[in-house]
């Protein structure tokens, strides 16, 4: 089968999306399909990452997809992300009509999302369209000037539009199901979690080790600490002041902890600002950017894995830091809650500072629970593999193909 999948965001950009293309994407071509990725090229410059600087990158390793960067603008309200030049689409349809695709899945609702569909239509290929964002409530973040009911028209808007013009419908949690079911979309949802290669969270002690020397290298501070990691975007949306606040009393219990925000964001500097108005900026580490390979290192040494976001579609960060044996303590909501689904690998709370703090503590404090989590965490985490969960799309898209040639 040969798959295109179109994505706004991609590495280096990281977040959610990315890690599902990505992780999908290399299933399927190890599974013998044929996938190439249109997503947006990002500039040596752009402070996320180093990329290449041609437009398409082949694939030297069969077992690597091929990825199609469109070159892109600077997208103004997010220093991040990138926006698809609208008149590159004759470019990107002329690469795809050498590839021949047979399905289209769009795993985003901008420029390149409308790239998808529009190839689709015109080339009488089905749509598979995956829900990933709730826009509704990320929208806010973005935009803060614009009155928040219209912001929250137009997300429900758009994301209508898509689910409503594709064949199939895909939704990572049950939360984004119940989203559709209020949204009016008459579609039926295949509910399918975005799973992750463990693989790539399994590493020799040796090599453990070395990184762990070069971190203290870089923050002496860090040596001879128990980290509590965060890693995500560094914005407002992932509910960052919630941890700060709640770190004094943490630290109170255990001096000898010490926080690591890893990942970059539009908001760093102002939460670099607000540990110091805290008092507690000595006791933060802010590491900016990470490669995948350091950060599945860092998962590999942290002593705990704490996260407080609310917006969450799918919460892949916690299945990641279990998969590495690191307990995780998070707040139980969105798709957070449906991949933990109770204290499974760690403690899953409610959006309380005093409950957070409390089970942090306790993790430290208890050798024994500390231990049992750990292993709790290994054995929930193998759940979420991505070989079980790309079996299930290959499945969707056979579904998909066969309905949408009968209707023809």
């Amino acid at each position: 089968m040969k798959i295109v999948m179109c994505t706004d965001a991609y590495w280096p950009r990281v977040n959610g999306v990315t890690v599902s293309v990505d992780s999908f994407s290399r299933a399927l071509v190890r599974a013998g399909h044929q996938v190439v990725i249109i997503c947006s090229f990002y500039p040596d410059d752009q402070g996320v990452g180093r990329i290449s600087g041609v437009e398409m990158d082949r694939a030297r390793d069969p077992t690597e997809p091929t990825v199609i960067r469109v070159p892109s603008y600077t997208l103004p309200i997010s220093k991040e992300d990138r926006v698809a030049k609208f008149h590159k689409w004759f470019w990107v349809s002329k690469q795809l009509n050498a590839f021949a695709p047979d399905i289209v899945h769009v795993n985003s609702e901008f420029v390149i999302g409308e790239f998808g569909f529009y190839y689709a239509k015109t080339h009488s290929l089905p749509v598979v369209y995956t829900f990933h964002t709730l826009w509704e409530d990320y929208a806010v973040n973005y935009i803060p000037w614009v009155p928040e009911f219209i912001l929250r028209f137009i997300a429900r808007w758009i994301i209508k539009g898509m689910c409503n013009r594709a064949a199939t419908v895909i939704a990572p949690t049950d939360q984004i199901v119940a989203v559709m079911q209020r949204y009016k979309v008459k579609k039926r949802a295949y509910l399918l979690p975005t799973g992750i290669d463990p693989a790539l969270f399994a590493h020799e002690a040796a090599e453990i080790e070395d990184f762990r020397q070069r971190l203290y290298a870089q923050y002496p501070t860090l040596r001879d600490r128990r980290i509590l990691l965060f890693a995500g975007r560094i914005g407002r949306e992932k509910n960052i002041s919630f941890l700060l606040r709640i770190l004094p009393r943490v630290l109170a219990a255990h001096p000898d902890a010490m926080l690591v925000l890893a990942g970059n964001g539009p908001e760093l500097r102002d939460f670099e600002e607000e540990a110091a108005g805290l008092g507690i900026a000595d006791q933060c580490v802010f590491t900016g950017y990470l490669d995948r390979s350091d950060l599945s290192l860092l998962y590999a040494i942290s002593e705990l894995f704490v996260f407080p976001s609310r917006t969450e579609t799918q919460g892949l960060v916690t299945i990641e830091a279990m998969l590495s044996g690191t307990p995780v303590v998070a707040i139980g909501e969105m798709g957070t809650r449906a991949v933990m689904g109770g204290d499974n690998g760690g403690f899953m709370v409610r959006n309380d500072p005093d409950e957070f703090a409390s089970r942090v503590i306790q993790l430290l404090s208890d050798p024994e629970l500390y231990g049992r989590k750990a292993r709790e965490a290994i054995e929930h985490a193998q759940k979420w593999s991505i070989d079980n969960m790309t079996r299930r799309l290959e499945g969707i898209y056979r579904e998909t193909l066969d309905a949408f040639h009968a209707s023809r």
